[in-house]
């Protein structure tokens, strides 16, 4: 897939993780009421942000790492059935170690 997705600049396409909730008692909760993901893998990078010098400054993150990223950042999108979101690196909080 991150052959046919290229993010420009310092933009990130993160695919959020799944998470199937249950209460206790074994009522699924729909995802209209889940809160948003905050976790996810990256699967395709842009090539970096361009400095006013015209040089590119690379992502500290790369294809297939596990992040954390703000709640309300980005923009979702759907692609070949999927659901996945575009961030900026700055979005992005952390990497998950494996």
């Amino acid at each position: 897939m991150a052959s046919k997705i290229r993010p420009v600049g310092d933009r990130v396409v993160v695919k959020p993780a799944q998470k199937e909730e249950v209460t206790k008692s074994g009522i699924v909760i729909p995802d209209t009421a889940k809160e948003k993901p905050k976790e996810g893998v990256i699967v395709a990078v842009g090539a970096g942000k361009l400095t006013e010098k015209g040089d590119r400054t690379p992502l500290e993150v790369k294809e297939g790492d596990r992040v954390l990223f703000a709640k309300y950042g980005g923009t979702e999108f759907k692609y070949e059935d999927e659901d996945l979101l575009v961030l900026r690196e700055s979005d992005i909080l952390a990497i998950l170690d494996k």
